[in-house]
């Protein structure tokens, strides 16, 4: 079944869940929808009814399926001299970006991220995207292999090893600052 299915279903299961039982009993609760074998896990934050996403998160999941994404990920303008720069780095580059569906940086960033890295069009560059919850934890443990405090988290790796970040947000723009960390 299709992630955006999934987040379907499982948004819809909770809310018609917690029609029917009291209101202090959901909140006390947890919920959750879980089909690991996928790599797909989504969890209710009983405050405000939300769905986080964990784990290996496609770009479809957020570009397709979260509020926001699709509306920041068409609308952001590219820097194309730092987008033809990128399209020159030959050195494999693996990105991790460890986010928070939940979070409004990442909301921001990521969608940003996501098209600046569509449009460099860079075989040597690849992203995974992992999801975390308000605790910062995935229940498969991606995101503890990384030391990080705050989300977004862009982790660019060559040769298995760490050469950069970008915390939060960017100091230029994310083109710029990926560029400057790949030179």
């Amino acid at each position: 079944m299709h992630n955006s299915v999934k987040t379907l279903l499982a948004t819809t299961a909770l809310f018609f869940s917690s029609q029917m039982v009291a209101p202090n009993a959901i909140a006390n609760s947890g919920c959750s929808f879980d089909e690991a074998s996928q790599g797909f896990i989504a969890t209710c934050s009983e405050e405000k009814k939300e769905v986080i996403i964990t784990g290996i998160v496609t770009t479809d999941t957020l570009a397709k399926d979260l509020p926001g994404y699709s509306e920041e990920y068409q609308n952001y303008a590219t820097d194309a001299a730092q987008i033809d720069a990128l399209k020159t780095i030959s050195e494999p580059t693996n990105i991790v970006v460890i986010i928070g569906t939940w979070c409004p940086d990442c909301h921001r960033e990521t969608p940003r991220f996501m098209r600046l890295i569509e449009a460099a069009a860079n075989p040597n560059l690849t992203v995974t995207y992992i999801g975390v919850d308000r605790s910062k934890l995935d229940p498969e443990g991606l995101a503890a292999k990384y030391e990080f405090s705050r989300i977004p988290t862009f982790i660019v790796e060559q040769k298995g090893k760490e050469i950069g970040r970008i915390v939060e947000r960017p100091e230029v723009s994310l083109e710029a600052d990926l560029v400057n960390i790949l030179k």
